[in-house]
Formats: C-alpha cells, sequence, structure tokens
C-alpha cells in the first residue's frame, strides 16, 4: 500500500509502494510547550503568564546620608539600610549603606511607565545625583520578571534620557522563574 500525505500516496522510484501513513492518537501526538521549563519537566505550569517591571534609583556606599537625599529629592526611600545591619536574623551584615528609591506604580506597567515615573523624579536633580557619584555608587536598577521564557519587551528611545543624564548604564536583571 503506498505511502499516503492526505489523500496522496507515495510511490518509490521503481514503482514499490512506500509505507502507508496512519493518523497518530491523541495519544501519540508529540506534546506541545509554552516554555522550556514546561519542556523540562514534562509538565506546563498551571498558571497565567505574568511579566514584572520596576524602575529604582539606587545610592549605595559608607555614610549615605538617607535624610538630606529625602529632602533634597523631595520623595522617601521605598527601602533602606546602614552597614552591619541584616535582613534577617540569618542574613549576611550589609556590607554599605543604601537608599533606593522606586516610584508607587504597579509591577505590571511596562517599565518604560516605570523609567518615566523616576525620571519625573531624578529630572530637577541631576545635577546633585552627579555630584553624589564623587562619593557614592549611584545608579538605576531596572528589574523584569516572568514566568514566561518566550516573552520581551522594548523601551522607548526617550526613557534612555535618564542613564545619560545621569552618566550611568543601561541594563535590566531579567529573571524567568
Amino acid at each position: 500500500m503506498p505511502f499516503l500525505v492526505g489523500d496522496c500516496p507515495l510511490v518509490g522510484r521503481h514503482g514499490e509502494t512506500a509505507l502507508r501513513y496512519l493518523p497518530m492518537s491523541d495519544s501519540e501526538k508529540p506534546k506541545m510547550f509554552r516554555t522550556l521549563r514546561g519542556f523540562l519537566s514534562g509538565e506546563e505550569p498551571d498558571e497565567a503568564n505574568y511579566f514584572h517591571f520596576s524602575a529604582t534609583l539606587r545610592i549605595h556606599g559608607d555614610g549615605v546620608p538617607f535624610d538630606e537625599i529625602s529632602r533634597r529629592l523631595g520623595v522617601q526611600p521605598t527601602s533602606l539600610h546602614r552597614k552591619g545591619e541584616q535582613r534577617g536574623p540569618r542574613s549576611p551584615a550589609y556590607r554599605d549603606d543604601a537608599w533606593h528609591f522606586q516610584p508607587p506604580l504597579p509591577e505590571t506597567e511596562p517599565l518604560e511607565r516605570h523609567i518615566e515615573a523616576l525620571w519625573q523624579v531624578v529630572q530637577p536633580h541631576v545635577e546633585y545625583l552627579k555630584a553624589l557619584k564623587q562619593r557614592f555608587k549611584v545608579d538605576v536598577f531596572c528589574g523584569y520578571r516572568s514566568n514566561c521564557d518566550i516573552a520581551g519587551f522594548e523601551v522607548s528611545h526617550r526613557c534612555l534620557e535618564l542613564f545619560t543624564a545621569l552618566e550611568v548604564p543601561f541594563g535590566v536583571s531579567v529573571i524567568v522563574a
């Protein structure tokens, strides 16, 4: 019997008949995966895809003037710690002081919106922040977290003004979990 592709029999060069096509049952069909994690484990997680973003102004060093920074920028830090403090009883001590500010946006908002909101706070104080760079590490931490490993994002060129003005690199920490 000839090999069938659709309804068309396939016959070899010398007229011999090839194997016959038999449709696969549902249990024999190859399993499709939407994530590498699902492929590797053989099971897709039973959860909706999520995409979370953040942009944080970070100032680290020894003797970071927390009150002065908050007063000059006109915002309270989202988090801060002093050198030697611990996050928890079993955590290692922090190696430096840190003042962080993250705009109060839902993490489901695109990265572009987080950067724009941070730029609104930072823009009037660029010279002050650049002066702080003489004594402290000043940067912008951008984060992207998702449970989907086949996705991406984009950021408008207008958002890059923040990084250019502060003279800090644009980078994104990517976590796929």
